[in-house]
This record gives structure tokens, C-alpha cells and sequence, in this order.
């Protein structure tokens, strides 16, 4: 299963750090992505990253803030968030699949099969 932690509540402008682990799994077999939802909004897509943590990409709001990057020996993937806005304010879900690449729909939530509780994050103005 996965298991995100590292949200909390933080300032705009400041940072937090998401992890996200598995256990039980290959984990370096999985394409790794990070969703977000806010209430009453779909989930949206932030981040992935492909098995071997050499290739990234995010949604276009991300705009340089964040970074994704993954330790395979720890079975964990991580969001780096730097220059928090309210707008971020969500929770936060970690997702993975064995069959997914990114010449697929890496963007698109039913594409992964396996996904983390959530942990929310809140950006106070």
C-alpha cells in the first residue's frame, strides 16, 4: 500500500515536503505520480516521474515550484513544494502503476491502479 505524509498548514510562500512509501511491492517497477483535490474540485494531476527517476513532468500550474524525485532503495517518492500559494491548498494524493509510461495517460487519475490516503496540505494567506 502507500502511505503519503508531509502535509500540514503553512504559510503562502513557504515549503513543505510530501513522501510518500510503499511496501509489499517492486517499487521500482511503478510509475509514480502525485494528484491534488480540492473541495469540490476533480482531482488534478501535479507530478510524475518514470521508474528510474530520470524523467519528470508536471501540470502546467506547477510552473517551477515543485519537484518530484523518487530513492527506489527507500521505496519512496517525494514532492518538494517551494513557494506555496492558497491556491495549493488540497489534499494531496501519491499514485503508482506497473503498466503506465509516459507515452500514456500518465495525467489522468484512472489511469493509476494503486493510490495513497491522502494528506492535505493548507496554504494560509
Amino acid at each position: 500500500q502507500l502511505q503519503a505524509s508531509g502535509g500540514g498548514l503553512v504559510q503562502a510562500g513557504g515549503s513543505l515536503r510530501l513522501s510518500c512509501a510503499t511496501s509489499g511491492r517492486t517499487f521500482s517497477n511503478y510509475m509514480m505520480g502525485w494528484f491534488r483535490q480540492a473541495p469540490g474540485k476533480e482531482r488534478e494531476f501535479v507530478a510524475a516521474i518514470s521508474r528510474n527517476g530520470y524523467t519528470t513532468n508536471y501540470g502546467d500550474f506547477v510552473k517551477g515550484r515543485f519537484t518530484i524525485s523518487r530513492d527506489n532503495a527507500k521505496n519512496t517518492v517525494y514532492l518538494q513544494m517551494n513557494s506555496l500559494k492558497a491556491e495549493d491548498t488540497a489534499a494531496y494524493y501519491c499514485a503508482g502503476d506497473s503498466n503506465l509510461f509516459f507515452s500514456g495517460n500518465y495525467k489522468q487519475a484512472r489511469a493509476y491502479d494503486y493510490w495513497g490516503q491522502g494528506t492535505q496540505v493548507t496554504v494560509s494567506s
